[in-house]
């Protein structure tokens, strides 16, 4: 054997990866595909969550939940149905809870609903700017009798909101955590959620409802995209440095010894022992 060809093979040799590099490369492949897949099913599980969320929001309100089923609803079955409820509002245990909408930094107002089965619903009516945070500068809008509200069912928002915790004993609140609001509003049988009212619960001066934002973000496909991406980058890379190894084996395997310059060299060499002969 040449030192040519020891040359050439042990350059073959050295650049095929190592079994371990090989293996993770595989592995990497099956995880990446997996990922797309992945998100290909939570795309889809996505669309049917907000489709089940509109056919919720534009549905005609029904009443909430009886006291008994209050601890059988749930986020996947029950947020945002559009609801009625009647009662009577205790104006004098509101909460105001911090909050930035269309309308600018402000808070949201949550007004306990007496009803007449001794229950309370926290209701949330609405955003009032900063300003018009004292309820004094708002009493026109704060009924005193009976009241029929509509809304969408929400559930509750527990310890506070994005890095700031709420602090009940010094009556700051960052996200509308019900059950720490009516322990702090001293309610007894309060609903584990509450309402977002509706535009048409306005009245007066009081709180603009019908801010309620239902948006789920849906990028599940360009996930999936990305990983189905890297996965046949990483195949192609396989491809090429496996491909490349066996198409030199295959070469070195069907030529001749040397190459086919070294049989020409060799028939011209046969044809010259030939001539010397004559």
């Amino acid at each position: 054997m040449s030192h040519k060809d020891n040359k050439t093979r042990s350059s073959t040799r050295a650049a095929r990866p190592s079994l371990w590099l090989t293996v993770l490369s595989l592995i990497a492949f099956v995880i990446l595909i997996a990922l797309g897949i992945w998100q290909i099913e939570r795309r889809a599980w996505k669309l049917a969550l907000i489709d089940r969320v509109e056919q919720r929001v534009h549905a005609p309100a029904q009443p909430i939940p009886s006291p008994a089923s209050w601890p059988t609803v749930t986020r996947a079955d029950d947020e945002y149905r559009h609801v009625s409820v009647s009662g009577r509002f205790l104006n004098d245990r509101e909460t105001l809870v911090q909050a930035v909408t269309e309308e600018g930094p402000g808070y949201w107002v949550l007004t306990p609903l007496q009803r007449d089965d001794g229950t309370q619903v926290l209701v949330n009516r609405g955003f009032v700017p900063s300003e018009r945070r004292d309820a004094s500068t708002r009493q026109s809008g704060n009924p005193d009798g009976e009241v029929a509200i509509t809304g969408l069912l929400r559930m509750t928002e527990p310890k506070g909101g994005f890095l700031r915790n709420n602090v009940p004993q010094h009556n700051r609140w960052y996200s509308r955590d019900v059950a720490a609001i009516s322990a702090a509003s001293g309610l007894t049988e309060a609903a584990p959620f509450f309402i977002d009212a509706d535009a048409g619960s306005q009245s007066g001066q009081g709180p603009i409802g019908g801010l309620t934002v239902v948006r789920f973000p849906n990028n599940h496909l360009i996930y999936a995209l990305t990983w189905f991406a890297l996965a046949f980058m990483l195949a192609g890379r396989l491809f090429v440095t496996f491909g490349g190894g066996l198409f030199r084996r295959k070469r070195f395997v069907h030529e001749p010894d040397g190459g086919p310059d070294a049989s020409a060299r060799r028939t011209g060499s046969d044809a010259g022992k030939i001539v010397e002969q004559t």
